[in-house]
């Protein structure tokens, strides 16, 4: 999720009496689906079964997550199903992620969350993919798939045939994806890209511009949304893209959360305007950590003056910070009272986070 590639550019709100600023969880609890019974996103249809015309947002505040405790631990979400362990974003990754408890002290810790990339292929198909070319990544340092070709630019069958990392898998559909992970396990899907490279990268952006970039997103947005509303897991849809959150806002009822770059000040006017239910920042914008600002950090992005994590959990949001890969990044920002860690492996809570 942190990497950026040569074709990117770099309301009312929440209660926020102290009972709802208990941290707010996307995924159904563990005793709940012990029981068979679903949190209120996973029971409920992010799209309603009223009035399904295009465009229109059908949210109802009852469908909302619960806030949902677990003993004060942050969520675990695996960052393209934990890639420092499988085949990023790939069926084998998901399922892999997915397997073991959701606690602590489990001999195997499964993912309370699983973080996915989506984007569209030359046919209009919604596979599961973070970067824009099947091979170079980072400038062609390294490839990814044995694949040439941009996604967007290339059949769905030469797309869905690329091996991942030498690896045998290979680049999945979204549906192929949400079927290997369970009901109970929650599913972060990021927007990637609607299949352009113009787009408007982690900017907060006049109205105008909006309402030409939301019809961008449009038609890939509503594929998407198709396929998901075919299973039954608790959805968060991040994105970068102000437009990309704006027109899942429009369209369902589905979580949503901005991802953050540099700009704090842009990030929580994004997350203010869709009265978003989660903010996703690097983690080296939360105050109070060795990591603060040792990265990224420009004059005037309002990291001085505006205390991410603070004024997010005053609002009634959560904050899930990216991208872990170390237990003492772990430590250090569960302390600070972070509500997910999106990681690239299984074990930044084992050791120091939960004790």
């Amino acid at each position: 999720m942190s990497e950026t590639h040569d074709d990117e550019r770099r309301t009312d709100h929440p209660d926020t009496s102290s009972g709802a600023l208990r941290r707010r969880s996307f995924i159904v609890a563990a005793g709940a689906s012990a029981t068979g019974i679903g949190g209120a996103a996973g029971a409920t249809p992010g799209r309603g079964s009223g009035d399904d015309a295009p465009g229109n947002r059908r949210h109802d505040e009852s469908n909302r997550s619960e806030f949902i405790g677990r003993d004060g631990e942050p969520d675990l979400i695996a960052h393209r199903g934990f890639a420092g362990l499988y085949p990023e974003n790939t069926v084998g990754a998901v399922d892999a992620a997915a397997r073991g408890g959701q606690s602590p002290i489990a001999p195997s810790r499964g993912a309370d969350m699983i973080e996915i990339d989506v984007v569209p292929t030359a046919e209009n198909d919604v596979v599961v993919f973070h970067d824009s070319r099947l091979a170079d990544r980072d400038g062609g340092e390294r490839g990814l798939t044995d694949t040439e070709g941009v996604v967007w630019e290339t059949d769905t069958a030469t797309v869905t045939n690329a091996e991942v990392l030498a690896s045998g898998e290979t680049v999945p559909r979204l549906r192929s994806v949400l079927e290997a992970i369970p009901p109970h396990v929650g599913v972060n899907v990021e927007l990637k890209n609607p299949g352009s490279f113009d787009v408007a990268f982690a900017e907060s952006l006049p109205p105008a511009e909006l309402e030409e970039r939301k019809q961008r997103w449009q038609p890939f947005i509503a594929r998407v949304l198709d396929v998901v509303d075919d299973f039954h897991h608790e959805y968060l849809f991040s994105s970068f893209y102000e437009a990309a959150l704006a027109t899942t806002r429009d369209a369902s009822d589905y979580a949503v959360a901005p991802l953050l770059w540099n700009s704090v000040r842009d990030g929580v006017e994004i997350a203010r305007r869709y009265d978003s239910e989660a903010i996703h920042p690097p983690y080296h914008m939360i105050r109070g950590t060795p990591f603060y600002a040792d990265q990224r950090y420009e004059d005037g992005a309002g990291w001085s003056d505006i205390d991410l994590l603070a004024v997010a959990h005053e609002e009634g949001r959560d904050v899930n910070v990216f991208t872990l890969a170390t237990w003492y990044q772990g430590e250090q920002l569960a302390a600070a009272g972070v509500d997910g860690l999106i990681s690239d492996h299984a074990d930044v809570l084992r050791f120091g986070a939960t004790r």
